[in-house]
Order: structure tokens, then sequence, then C-alpha cells
């Protein structure tokens, strides 16, 4: 497609779409002819991924190019955010994703190796042996880093506190999980077009991350609170 296509399709202008060129957000277009640029698919979903970070998470442009790059200090970024960045790596030019080494995060989480590995362990995440060395996945590699923030919050071996405890999430999540893809399945099919239907999970998983979090932290204090007054182990 040309340039006014994509435009067309995104509903951002040839001079924002520059901008994410010169900053390597999205892959350089095809140039059979001088002076002649053809778009795919990857760019149309890689811009709609900018848009959507710089919305919804207020990051600017060297702030996700930094997160592409696997620097996790650039903003706050909230998990649904690593699935757009992952397709905005998966999109760039030449590459089918830009992996974040492991050795990269040992300077600010001294446990990251370890913890990687237990994680990968308990089938969490799974590292990717490379020639240059291990690494993670954007995604993978935040898990690492929060583990790491909770180490450095007092969560640790002194207080039994390891990484392999996170295995209870992943039945909770497959259970949390197959329960709303059933249930938004059951209510939509053949009620609404595909794409009407992407939009709308785009714009639920965010709120009922932060929805689930707050009955989560609800439970929490709740819980707390009754083992504690009843003065038994939980």
């Amino acid at each position: 497609m040309k340039m006014r296509d994509l435009e067309a399709r995104t509903g951002v202008n040839r001079e924002t779409i520059r901008v994410y060129l010169r900053h390597r957000l999205i892959p350089e277009p095809d140039r059979p002819r001088r002076n002649v640029a053809d778009y795919n698919e990857s760019h149309v979903s890689a811009i709609l991924a900018i848009r959507q970070l710089q919305r919804d998470s207020r990051l600017t442009l060297p702030q996700i190019r930094a997160l592409m790059e696997g620097d996790g200090t650039q903003g706050r970024v909230g998990a649904s955010d690593f699935d757009k960045l992952e397709q905005l790596v998966a999109h760039r030019a030449g590459v089918d994703g830009l992996p974040v080494s492991i050795a990269s995060l040992l300077d600010q989480y001294p446990h990251a190796e370890e913890d990687a590995r237990t994680l990968a362990r308990i089938g969490i995440l799974e590292i990717i042996e490379t020639a240059s060395g291990d690494m993670l996945t954007l995604s993978s590699a935040q898990m690492v880093r929060i583990w790491g923030r909770m180490r450095q919050a007092g969560f640790d071996q002194s207080l039994d506190y390891t990484p392999e405890i996170l295995g209870f999430y992943i039945e909770a999540a497959d259970f949390v999980g197959r329960w709303e893809a059933t249930t938004f399945l059951q209510r939509t099919q053949g009620r609404i077009e595909v794409e009407e239907a992407a939009t709308m999970v785009e714009r639920a998983l965010p709120l009922m991350l932060d929805f689930f979090g707050l009955l989560r932290q609800q439970a929490f204090f709740r819980h707390f609170d009754a083992i504690r007054g009843a003065g038994a182990k939980p």
C-alpha cells in the first residue's frame, strides 16, 4: 500500500509516520524504485500499537524505543502494554524480535539469572538460548524485573520467599483466562464482526487486569485481618 493508504488505515498523518520511521519504531518500507515506498500490514499494526502505548501509558517515543531495546526503567508500563511492545519488536525490519539478555539485567537485579531459571523451571517463562547468551522476551524480562523489585522490598529467602511460590499463579491465571475467553466467545461469536471483537478485547483486558488486581487487594487484606485476628497460621 502507498503512504496515503497507510494514513487512511491508521488515522495517522504521514508526517507522524515519518517520525516513527526516524525513531526506528516501525520497519522501513520496501522500495522497489527510487521515490516509491510500499507499506504492508506490519506497518499498520505497528503504528496502531505505538498510538495505543502513547494513549494508554503516556509513553514518549524515546521511552517506547528504550523499552523495545530492553530498558525497563523508562516509565511505568503495564503487563498489557508489553504485548504491544512485542508486536512492535516483531514488526521491525529484518528481525523476528529483539529479546533482552539476562546478563543486561544483572546490574540492577543481581539475582536475575537465578530468578529467570527458577521461573523457567516452573513454567512461567522460557529462556531463549542464543550464541550471544541466554535471552528473554520483553514480557518475560519484565517478570524477572518485577520479582527483582519484590526482593528489593524484602521478599527474599530470609522469609522463605522464592520465585517458586509463583507457580500458584499458573493455574490461577489459566483458570481466569479460560473463563474470560469462553464467556467472551459465548456472548460475541456470530453477533459482532471479528474486527469489532478484537477492538473490544484490546480495550477490555487492561481494564479487567486492573479490576482483578483490586479484587485481589481487597481479598488479601480481608484474609490478612481474619488470619491475624484468629491468631492462626493459614
